[in-house]
């Protein structure tokens, strides 16, 4: 049955930039619970002084001790996470192929070590909610990759398939335990998320307004703020 974020603990990954601003004040004023997690405290005390309510995480997401020592403190202070907003990104490309750089990738590659780094963390958290929601942000590149971007649209098809894989897990969990499906997986895909801020948390918070089983394992394409 449709729910609603309220009261629901989220967690954002990569808070401290403008999308996860926008994320932060949706998910408040929803009534949701939530965690901002980012690698720069002054930013996060900024964050939370300009969204008032919320609690503030240290932490580098691509280090795995440090995403286990947070998911303790997160676990001791909040309880479990019912939602998590992947919102850790950059761009880095150009030159065509031969401008694609290894510390260009590397870079890049930062925000799927977090994503898997975040998902087998709080994966059982997911899966135990009675409504638990990933989403995660990927790009237009990956259905039409480009050789100035080639390094950005690889690790972005990498992100979509690491989502789908959590999607089929939770869908295999659900089956095995004889349970309707009740956590979803869902990747966004936009051009740019310039304008796209307040569009995408929304459709973060409206994945609860959704049975499990009609937005798991989707890929919604974000085009224009109004959608």
């Amino acid at each position: 049955m449709p729910d609603s974020v309220a009261g629901r603990l989220v967690l954002i990954g990569g808070a401290t930039s403008a999308s996860g601003l926008a994320a932060s004040r949706v998910l408040v004023s929803a009534g949701a619970r939530v965690v901002a997690v980012g690698r720069d405290g002054a930013k996060l005390d900024e964050l939370a002084a300009a969204v008032p309510g919320i609690a503030v995480e240290v932490c580098d997401l691509a280090d795995d001790a440090e995403v286990a020592s947070l998911a303790g403190r997160v676990h001791a202070a909040h309880g479990a996470v019912d939602g998590i907003p992947h919102l850790v990104g950059g761009w880095r490309g150009g030159g065509g192929l031969a401008g694609q750089s290894d510390d260009d990738y590397r870079f890049l590659e930062g925000s799927f070590t977090a994503l898997r780094n975040v998902t087998r963390a709080f994966d059982a958290d997911l899966r135990a909610s009675s409504a638990g929601r990933l989403a995660v942000v990927s790009s237009t590149a990956v259905a039409r990759p480009l050789a100035g971007g080639a390094n950005y649209a690889a690790v972005k098809a990498a992100t979509e398939a690491w989502a789908r894989a959590v999607a089929q897990g939770f869908a295999k969990a659900a089956r095995d335990a004889g349970r309707p499906l009740a956590a979803a997986s869902v990747v966004f895909r936009v051009k740019s998320l310039d304008g796209l801020e307040e569009a995408l948390a929304q459709r973060f918070a409206d994945l609860w307004a959704s049975d499990a089983d009609d937005v798991n394992d989707s890929v919604v394409e974000l085009t224009d703020p109004t959608l």
